[in-house]
């Protein structure tokens, strides 16, 4: 039985304050506390690419879990913001990482709703050819594509990674997953001329209309309800979209997760930073992880404790 063993997040130092920046956007502090929701974002540094937010992460899972390159038979990257546009950015973290010649390796392009994309596709791949370790990691560093003086998009998003050790020695496993796409909206989250532009508007009421009833779909398909939920790791896109979401499915507030106000959206590595949280928290026996964003895409799943 496949499913997530461990979990381990890398944050960048640097940090820049959106609190400092009030008067350049004509923002005001409860704009920055309800609205969006981030107080600071964490900015990578200047020597830091994407394969070595990786390897941050992963010598984090080391300190959490004893792993060897040996053991590790396959390797995948969830990126949008790859180290070069060629090669693949897994070829060179599994050359980074000194992994062995027959582990398997390539990269997923998605954004926001990518590690539940990646979490079903490497236990897929996995359990195919007969694997019993792999490494999911996320790290799509936004620093590399956006304007600094664009309200919607340089008050949000933050840079990070994860990466999700995924072994036959589970402390989650998938119970199901439902997916979508609205790719006729797709120029709401565009990089265009190496510069990211977003309709935060178009992408809050893409959320409001499409995930909840997802949602609602998945726990009916496995006879559940939202009370039989014990943790809900919504992507952290903002506060609005996390508390818009979290009132139309009518959540116990206790149970929605929020965790973003110090370091800000880091889009595809914002769900495994959550569930590392609570990776050890036996009260979370059952939860559920929505992903959704760039594509415009979706994916949800619902996750049980094993151990």
């Amino acid at each position: 039985m496949l499913g997530i063993e461990e979990i381990a997040y890398y944050i960048p130092e640097k940090r820049v304050s959106n609190y400092d920046r009030k008067e350049k956007f004509n923002i005001t502090d409860e704009f920055i506390k309800e609205r969006i929701g981030v107080e600071q974002i964490a900015i990578k540094a200047d020597n830091e690419n994407t394969t070595d937010l990786c390897l941050s992460a992963y010598d984090r899972l080391k300190g959490k879990v004893q792993i060897s390159p040996e053991e590790i038979d396959l390797l995948v990257v969830v990126t949008q913001n790859p180290d070069y546009s060629l090669p693949q950015t897994s070829a060179i973290l599994h050359g980074k990482l000194g992994l062995k010649g027959s582990c398997a390796s390539f990269d997923i392009s998605l954004g926001c709703s990518g590690f539940v994309y990646g979490l079903s596709i490497v236990q897929s791949f996995m359990a195919a050819n007969k694997m019993k370790k792999g490494l999911l990691f996320t790290a799509d560093p936004y620093s590399k594509i956006i304007d600094t003086d664009d309200k919607n998009t340089s008050l949000i998003f933050g840079d990070g990674s994860a990466v999700t050790l995924i072994s036959e020695n589970p402390i989650f496993v998938t119970q199901d997953i439902s997916y979508g796409t609205s790719g006729k909206d797709y120029k709401d989250l565009i990089c265009e001329n190496s510069v990211l532009y977003m309709n935060g508007r178009g992408i809050a009421n893409f959320a409001i209309k499409e995930v909840p009833s997802d949602i609602l779909n998945l726990l009916s398909r496995n006879n559940l309800t939202v009370k039989d939920i014990d943790k809900y790791l919504i992507h952290q896109g903002s506060r609005f979209i996390v508390d818009s979401l979290a009132k139309k499915l009518d959540l116990e507030e206790e149970k929605v997760m929020y965790d973003i106000y110090g370091y800000g959206n880091t889009v595809s590595s914002s769900i495994p930073i959550l569930l590392e949280k609570i990776l050890n928290d036996k009260s979370a026996m059952r939860v559920l992880a929505s992903g959704f964003g760039v594509g415009l895409s979706w994916a949800n799943v619902i996750l049980n404790r094993v151990r």
